[in-house]
Formats: structure tokens, C-alpha cells, sequence
């Protein structure tokens, strides 16, 4: 059933709906993350003096310019593992219209509700919040492992992507504890989908796609799993 989902949601990732829904996650994600390295390169420039004078040395120049050099090359960096916690987080605003597009075409009489704007968003701020909080702990915990990083990588995002992208799929049908007590009773098959969309998270262009490929293959699943 899962490998079923999986290639189901693969083989409409063409979709207009999906790209659309993607284009419009990387645009954000990009724009905030450009957004916060210009605002933090002008105010490091303020707050620094344009001069120092040093012992041995004499006057030193140009320490703002640098200082705000240096913050652009740190967001570059920091946007590397900053770009999917973000992305999955502004994609998921918008993850109603894959569930939408997928129950369209595969489940054409169970299309769901989409859940209230104010709902969505609050939902990925959640989101955002748990998989930076989550991916930190694992990064640290990574050094201490060393080889066995990127399992535990995989296994604490999988865990956390199953079950939040179903109880996406979920809530378009059902009430929250509803959904809740469903994906209690097949967490183990959430956690392995959840691995299976994890995966390709080190791939920093590939792991562009999963929301969209993660909410697709989670509404299969659900429509999946809620009879049986």
C-alpha cells in the first residue's frame, strides 16, 4: 500500500496543481530567506563602527561592509538547512490544493473539505517550529553518533513527516481526534511512509519536493487506510 501511494503521488508530480503549489513554496522560502539576510546585513552594518583604530596597526576601515559580507555568507549556509523546514512550512499552506488535485483525480466522489486559511497556517507555523526544533537535536546528536547520523536523521523525520502530512490528508474528512486515534492505529506504516519521504531530505534540490510529493502520497494513503 505504501509503495502503491508512493508511485501513485509520483507519477502526478506533472500535475499543474502540484507545481504551482511547489513554485509557490521555493518563491517564499527564497524571498523570506533573502529578506532576513539583507535585514541582518543593514543592521550589522549600523550597529558597527565604519572605523577602528588597532595597537601596531592604526585605523582599520571597512568593518561594517564586512561584517555584512560575512551575515550574507552565513544565510547562505544556514539556508541550506533552513531551506526545507521553510519550504515544507509555506508549502503546506497551500498542501489543500494537492490533496485536492490527488481526490480529483484517483478518489473523484470523497474530495474533502479544506481546512479553514487560519487553520492551515497555524498548522505550519507548527510544523516549521517542530521539524527546526527536531532537525537540531539530530544534527547535535548526529556528531555524537557519527556514521549512524543520517539513520537517525531519517528515523526522527519520518516519524515526524508521517504522521503530520496524514493528519493533513486526514482532517479534510474528519474530526481532529478522529484523525488522531486513525493514525495511532497505523503509526507504524506512518512511520515507514514518513522514512520513505525523509530520505531524499539531504538532497537539497530533490528535497524541494517533498511537501508536495509528501501530501500526495499521504492523501493515497489515508484513502487507503480510513475503511480498513
Amino acid at each position: 500500500m505504501i509503495f502503491q501511494a508512493f508511485f501513485a503521488a509520483l507519477g502526478q508530480m506533472s500535475d499543474p496543481r502540484f507545481m504551482r503549489v511547489l513554485w509557490r513554496g521555493v518563491g517564499l522560502s527564497l524571498g523570506l530567506l533573502i529578506a532576513i539576510g539583507l535585514a541582518l546585513g543593514i543592521l550589522v552594518e549600523m550597529i558597527l563602527p565604519g572605523s577602528v583604530s588597532l595597537p601596531f596597526i592604526g585605523t582599520v576601515g571597512g568593518l561594517g561592509i564586512a561584517a555584512a559580507i560575512g551575515v550574507a555568507v552565513a544565510m547562505l549556509v544556514a539556508s541550506v538547512f533552513l531551506m526545507v523546514p521553510v519550504a515544507a512550512a509555506f508549502s503546506a499552506i497551500f498542501l489543500d490544493e494537492v490533496a485536492d488535485a490527488v481526490e480529483a483525480s484517483h478518489y473523484p466522489g470523497q474530495v474533502g473539505k479544506p481546512l479553514p486559511l487560519a487553520e492551515g497556517i497555524a498548522d505550519s507555523a507548527l510544523l516549521f517550529a517542530v521539524m527546526v526544533a527536531v532537525n537540531l537535536v539530530a544534527l547535535a546528536l548526529s556528531f555524537v553518533l557519527g556514521p549512524l547520523g543520517p539513520m537517525l536523521f531519517w528515523a526522527v523525520n519520518g516519524w515526524l513527516l508521517g504522521r503530520e502530512y496524514f493528519l493533513m490528508a486526514a482532517r479534510r474528512h474528519l474530526p481532529r481526534d478522529q484523525a488522531v486515534a486513525l493514525a495511532s492505529r497505523h503509526r507504524g506504516k506512518l512511520w515507514i511512509a514518513g522514512t520513505l519521504m525523509a530520505a531524499p531530505l539531504s538532497l537539497p534540490l530533490v528535497s524541494l519536493f517533498i511537501p508536495v510529493l509528501g501530501a500526495a502520497t499521504f492523501t493515497h494513503l489515508f484513502q487507503g487506510l480510513r475503511n480498513s
